[in-house]
């Protein structure tokens, strides 16, 4: 259904959303008191935001403290199995702010939403997975000169932004969120472990301790994941192409092996490398029947799933979000939430705690951006001071207190003279 310019499944959802919404706001105490300051300052009046988010019940709080600081805000969905359809019919219907987004749509819709999105020509954007930000550069080129700037959500959105600017085709500035340390030592570690476990629970109501669990990548994401599986009992196996990581792994007390010889053992696989074709057909050949694959990264093309389609003789969906592949040799292969990430494809996300973080820094760093006029066209790095006001409210919102340095301390650590 569509209203004032939007397009959701139905504003018949939306009392149920604004519940979600008003639940999550519980758990995110840093960005209310963020909201707070921006309804009293309005630093944000009249900037047009176009962001490009999971559109879940912490994305919503976002929205309404953007909106609370004067933006004129459009969002649209970062995946086509990510929205929760209630929480985009409440910001439609309760909040007033054009939401396309509707959980399952197809590609096609899933572009037209992201077109719909920057018709309202942004001043600045907020992307997750760089979607949003790619297509404005590919259709709009005459636009960027206008737009201040962006934020950019997640790992894969950092990588494909700064391969733009390397090629000097960055049209405005735009700051990786991600790599802020208050969100990828906490949502991707914390955030991403939880959230997958419970995605693949929830999917399959499998039981965790004893399975040898694959985990392809040992970022923040893939540590997370581990370290979730491991507290579970289950027996985790580690895949790597980075020399450093796989030797953390290992430290960290876990079996490190190429994916072709862990795909003859494991029970479980999950992704979260942000790269293509992480799984692929030798290793489907040799998985166990019975194997179960899912993807935490952002984009569905770490399993090849043309490839297992292409060595299969049936599939079925056999449960929600569950997909059963049937190989020529009669082994089978389940496949979670179309292999899109799987937390948000068959739960909920992150928990708002976590997100709280991440979008503490969002509404910061837009402001950061609104703020700094003239910067160059390149990704930046969160802004130390943010990261760390972040983290000093996320404490103070946990009835904690930490040392803070003596003068003599901070002469000491900027000096050289002194010695043993």
């Amino acid at each position: 259904m569509s209203i004032k310019n939007s397009d959701v499944k139905s504003l018949s959802l939306s009392d149920a959303g604004v519940l979600r919404i008003e639940w999550a706001s519980r758990e995110m105490p840093v960005l209310q008191i963020i909201r707070q300051r921006f309804a009293k300052e309005k630093p944000l009046k009249g900037v047009r935001i176009a962001a490009c988010l999971h559109v879940t019940s912490e994305t919503a709080n976002l929205m309404l403290a953007l909106k609370d600081g004067g933006a004129v805000v459009v969002l649209c969905a970062s995946n086509p199995l990510s929205t929760q359809d209630e929480v985009a019919a409440a910001l439609v219907k309760e909040y007033g702010i054009p939401t396309f987004a509707i959980k399952g749509e197809s590609n096609e819709v899933y572009y037209r939403h992201i077109k719909s999105a920057l018709s309202h020509r942004p001043q600045i954007t907020m992307d997750d997975g760089a979607d949003l930000v790619s297509l404005l550069h590919r259709e709009h080129q005459g636009w960027l000169g206008d737009i201040l700037g962006g934020t950019e959500e997640t790992t894969t959105g950092v990588i494909r932004l700064r391969s733009l600017a390397k090629a000097k085709k960055l049209g405005y500035p735009i700051i990786a969120v991600n790599d802020a340390h208050t969100k990828y030592l906490f949502d991707n570690r914390y955030g991403t472990g939880q959230s997958t476990i419970d995605g693949i629970t929830r999917a399959t109501n499998v039981l965790w301790a004893g399975k040898k669990v694959v985990v392809c990548g040992y970022g923040w994401c893939g540590k997370g994941i581990a370290m979730r599986a491991r507290g579970l009992g289950a027996q985790v196996i580690v895949t790597e192409v980075d020399p450093v990581r796989a030797l953390e792994a290992v430290m960290d007390g876990l079996q490190v092996l190429p994916l072709v010889k862990a795909s003859r053992v494991g029970d479980i696989f999950i992704t979260a490398t942000g790269n293509t074709s992480v799984i692929d057909e030798p290793h489907f050949r040799a998985l166990k029947s019975g194997a179960i694959l899912a993807n935490s990264g952002h984009f569905n093309v770490e399993i090849n799933i043309p490839a297992l389609q292409a060595l299969s003789t049936g599939r079925r969906h056999v449960r929600p979000f569950v997909e059963e592949f049937t190989l020529s040799d009669g082994r089978l292969v389940f496949l979670l939430g179309e292999g899109r990430l799987v937390n948000l494809a068959a739960a909920e996300g992150h928990p708002a705690s976590v997100m709280d973080m991440s979008f503490a820094n969002q509404a910061l760093s837009v402001e950061y951006v609104k703020t700094h006029r003239g910067l160059a066209s390149r990704v930046y790095p969160v802004p130390e001071a943010i990261d760390r006001e972040v983290g000093r409210l996320k404490l103070r919102s946990m009835g904690l207190s930490i040392d803070r340095l003596t003068g003599e301390q901070r002469k000491y650590l900027s000096s050289w003279e002194q010695g043993t």
